[in-house]
């Protein structure tokens, strides 16, 4: 390998002087410490939906091939770079560097950020894929790296950029399906739409009235506090605008009385409209104008044998609905992933187990989150939804009752290892029931802490609303 690598070297010092030299020599230290990728990131990130899962697992891959290269690979591989004579003065670097040659943690970082973007864009990555090339072939070109260095480095981070779907599967943040499409009323500037508003909702309480009026000119526009005191037995199609409690609130109403839903979104993180493929209110007006829609399913708790709760998105027990509060506290600052992470670690800390009896077994657990429909990723980050009628609940729980519960757990969530982790369970279920022993629980519903009480009973509704989309 050794011989190989010199007559590679020497190949490549043997090509003609160029303006091209300094080019190579500037991309080259313009990827020191990923500051190039870090850039293209930041580009993607401008671009809503594909772009921006794009720039965050670019980002996350970039994380794991910079440590593995450089923490791990040049530790365990110690190898002395070319010497500097191999190469011309005018392509030598300033400042070459003095750690281990092998493996190169410039292609190993080019490689992983090229390999995830392409996951979630590969238009994007038909973009990135040349300078990644570029960049990688640079370190032979200027002589601190040899070939061998570069390909393991790059094959090390295409690994780890494949790698990134263990913890984070490809299609995360695409709208859910439903194989039920429907036709819904078509709703000309908004004739026979009564749309509930939250004035209260989004994150500058933004009355979003007037918008909707502007949309709908015919619409009759309610606010979410005269939701119970209104008849709506002249009405075609039901419309909430807010945030995800809203749209349960109205959702219960519209499933109830057999009315099609509009949603607009304009609450703060519009889990639900994100969920449905709603991103804005344009879109719901062009869907009320084509009659396009779909059914799909919903949940429903009882506490204690009262009347059921509908929940949209999910529901909780136990410690998940603090894990909600800190991660939406933090997401902006820290990321959604990295927010996340926090939150959990905070609250399996603080968190006092419960007793209960979950499907018929007694156990003991940290918290205990349903889902309306399976959720993906599989660990304990739940983030979207392929279907929406499937006719199941998205069981998952912390056990209590194992040694060192919490850390285990911790240690699995972060090897993507939860579905062979004795703390966690998940399993999809139409229906169940969970009796806590020992002083009443609140459940929480869509972010909206609801009733305490001992006694839960969950059911799905395969297709119980229909929804404009």
């Amino acid at each position: 390998m050794n011989r190989l690598d010199e007559a590679l070297m020497r190949r490549s010092a043997a090509l003609r002087p160029s303006r091209a030299d300094v080019v190579v020599k500037k991309l080259s230290t313009s990827a020191n410490h990923s500051l190039i990728w870090f850039t293209a990131a930041a580009v993607l990130a401008t671009i809503p939906g594909r772009g921006r899962r794009a720039a965050l697992r670019g980002v996350v891959a970039i994380a794991g091939a910079s440590f593995t290269a450089n923490a791990l690979g040049k530790q365990i591989f110690p190898r002395r770079r070319p010497a500097a004579d191999l190469v011309p003065v005018a392509r030598r670097l300033t400042r070459r560097p003095t750690s281990s040659s092998f493996p190169s943690g410039h292609a190993a970082s080019a490689a992983a950020f090229t390999t995830a973007v392409a996951l979630e864009s590969p238009v994007a990555a038909a973009f990135v894929a040349p300078v990644a090339a570029a960049v990688a072939y640079s370190r032979v070109h200027t002589g601190v790296h040899w070939p061998s260095d570069v390909v393991c480095g790059a094959a090390l981070g295409l690994g780890l950029g494949l790698l990134t779907q263990r913890w984070w599967p490809v299609g995360v943040g695409q709208p859910a399906e439903s194989a039920v499409p429907v036709r819904t009323p078509v709703l000309q500037d908004g004739e026979g739409l009564t749309i509930v508003a939250n004035p209260n909702s989004g994150p500058d309480d933004t009355d979003p009235a007037d918008e909707i009026k502007a949309a709908w000119p015919k619409a009759t526009v309610i606010r979410i506090d005269d939701l119970a005191d209104q008849d709506f037995s002249a009405v075609r199609a039901l419309g909430a605008a807010g945030g995800d409690g809203t749209v349960a609130a109205v959702a219960s109403v519209a499933a109830g009385t057999g009315l099609p839903l509009a949603v607009v979104p304009a609450g703060t993180l519009n889990h639900f409209a994100r969920d449905i493929g709603v991103a804005s209110l344009e879109q719901t007006r062009t869907a009320t104008e084509s009659g396009e829609g779909m059914a799909i399913g919903l949940g429903s708790v009882s506490v204690d044998g009262a009347e059921p709760t509908i929940f949209l998105n999910t529901a909780s027990l136990g410690g998940y609905p603090d894990l909600v509060r800190l991660r939406d506290k933090h997401a902006k600052r820290l990321g959604k992933w990295p927010a996340g992470a926090y939150a959990l670690v905070r609250v399996l800390h603080e968190a006092e187990p419960l007793t209960v009896t979950l499907n018929g077994r007694r156990q003991t657990v940290w918290m205990v989150f349903v889902g309306n429909n399976p959720y993906l990723p599989r660990g304990f980050a739940p983030a979207t939804r392929q279907r929406l009628d499937s006719g199941l609940l998205d069981v998952r729980f912390i056990r209590a009752d194992v040694p060192f519960s919490r850390i285990r757990f911790v240690l699995a969530a972060l090897a993507g290892a939860l579905h062979r982790s004795h703390t966690y369970r998940q399993m999809d279920l139409p229906g169940f029931d969970v009796r806590v022993h020992g002083r009443a629980v609140a459940i929480a519903t869509d972010g909206e802490v609801g009733p305490e009480g001992t006694v839960f009973t969950f059911k799905a509704r395969r297709t119980a609303l229909t929804v404009y989309r």
